[in-house]
């Protein structure tokens, strides 16, 4: 009974991390278009409806723009940084802090929690999994606007594709999820919908990664 748990405690975390790590894999072969600064595309593929919202964050946007703009036209910020910069920095969060966050969290689930796991920094498993998930949602948080501000450096609309979709909904759902992980206490019910709703959240963040890739591609 006990090494049934046991493997049941690891082979699950290991399937989400599994799935988590396919997205990046898409990075190989990528070719940098030498006109794509030279090319707007009008992207398609939202299904929030963000036009309601997207003058507001434009003025935002604004604000920032121009002083990344100079960097690129003075050298200090190469095409290929101001592109791909945003995709590799939150890949880099989404795999490392969510993937091994969510492996964390189920070891919580399956009564490992006071164990320490390796690069912990002599944390338990309880206690690591929450900052890794809320160092996650406060890079996000940091990370979407600096990939808005990128995007309308190079001359992108913003807000208008599948990416920007799933990045609102994935970082409106991980709000809802640190709430309930403050709240929960120990109530079996609400930790099981925290469980499943987190590695959910992730496979949809993996997705989110996935029009990432397609939309960097596309100019």
């Amino acid at each position: 009974m006990v090494c049934a748990m046991r493997s049941k405690a690891v082979l699950l975390p290991c399937a989400v991390l599994a799935i988590i790590s396919l997205a990046p894999m898409t990075f190989t072969g990528i070719a940098q278009s030498p006109t794509r600064t030279n090319r707007v595309v009008r992207h398609a593929g939202a299904f929030l409806p963000l036009e309601l919202v997207e003058p507001a964050v434009t003025s935002y946007v604004e604000i920032w723009t121009p002083m990344f703009k100079a960097a690129v036209e003075s050298g200090l910020a190469p095409d290929f940084l101001v592109h791909w910069g945003h995709g590799a920095a939150m890949g880099t969060v989404l795999v490392a802090m969510g993937g091994y966050g969510t492996f964390l969290g189920w070891q919580v689930r399956f009564g490992n929690g006071a164990v320490e796991y390796p690069l912990t920094l002599g944390k338990t498993a309880k206690e690591m999994h929450p900052l890794l998930m809320g160092g996650a949602l406060f890079l996000f948080l940091l990370g979407g606007q600096g990939g808005l501000i990128l995007l309308a450096t190079q001359g992108q609309p913003i807000l208008q594709s599948a990416h920007s979709s799933t990045a609102v909904l994935g970082l409106g759902l991980m709000a809802i999820q640190a709430s309930l992980g403050l709240t929960m206490g120990n109530a079996p019910e609400k930790r099981t919908v925290h469980a499943f709703a987190g590695t959910a959240i992730m496979v949809l963040l993996s997705v989110h990664m996935y029009f990432g890739l397609n939309l960097g591609n596309s100019f």
